[in-house]
């Protein structure tokens, strides 16, 4: 039964942000089904590199997954980054080791203590539903690491081709799996276990790359071991961690639209009447 009884067009609406912690203005798009009353069950879900909305599809696949009644009602908040993204991006507690992500520490900050609160105004309707951080690429290992030190915040965390091979040392620096990728490590020295849901994705050509040489792309490799750390903390297959290998998927825009759909449906599900 599909639970939305009218043709809901997404809306969306442009704002802005200054933001002390990033020293810079920060630009962001929410989007939200029309014809919201007020008394619906309302999910948020913020989705790093907003400026690629359009090549990610995100208004059309919003649309039609809603319309269809494949998904409740979501209020997504699309935060464009700007000319520092590679700096803005990563691991909080550690940059890798050219030094990049040096600012994820304020990136995080912004995000929890300047976006959230804003969103309150910004958003006429209550979130009363889901709480989720998505991303791809570098977008996404920023998205797991917030999610991850804030499950007060999220609910769960969508990963597409993310930039888990983030590491403390360069390969030929006598790098080493088990030591060296920063947000395996992370995970691994949690004392606690953060009340969260996951779903990763990668695909099977998202790169070429295979510094282990066993035959397995190291994307697919450090998302793969990135589950093997989840599972080892106690979580669990399929209930809390779900994964998608798209074969034929690349490291871009076009692969990335093919998987929204299912993260959306996984993520907030339309209730059944």
């Amino acid at each position: 039964m599909n639970i939305n009884a009218f043709n809901t067009e997404i809306t969306s609406k442009e704002y802005v942000i200054d933001s002390n912690y990033l020293e810079r203005t920060v630009a962001f798009e929410i989007f939200l089904p029309g014809n919201l009353l007020g008394n619906e069950e309302l999910n948020l879900l913020l989705l790093n590199d907003g400026q690629d909305v359009e090549g990610l599809r995100l208004k059309e696949t919003l649309a039609e997954l809603y319309n269809k009644g494949k998904t409740a009602a979501i209020a997504v908040v699309a935060i464009k980054i700007g000319k520092n993204r590679i700096e803005e991006y990563g691991v909080a507690q550690e940059p890798d080791y050219l030094d990049r992500g040096a600012k994820a520490s304020a990136y995080t900050k912004f995000i929890v203590q300047e976006l959230l609160p804003c969103l309150n105004a910004a958003i006429e309707f209550p979130i009363n539903g889901k709480r989720a951080f998505a991303g791809f690429s570098l977008g996404g290992l920023s998205a797991f690491d917030i999610a991850w030190n804030h499950d007060e915040l999220f609910d769960s965390v969508g990963v597409m081709s993310g930039s888990f091979w983030w590491r403390k040392r360069d390969l030929k620096d006598n790098y080493d799996d088990n030591r060296d990728r920063i947000m395996h490590q992370v995970v691994r020295s949690a004392i606690e276990k953060p009340e969260l849901k996951f779903w990763l994705m990668t695909g099977t050509d998202d790169e070429t790359a295979d510094r282990n040489k066993n035959g397995i792309i190291d994307s697919i490799d450090d998302t793969i071991d990135l589950i093997k750390e989840l599972l080892q903390k106690g979580y669990n297959r399929p209930d809390d961690i779900a994964y998608y290998e798209m074969v034929g998927g690349e490291h871009n825009l076009q692969t990335w639209s093919k998987a929204l759909p299912a993260f959306l449906i996984w993520a907030f599900p339309a209730k059944r009447v």
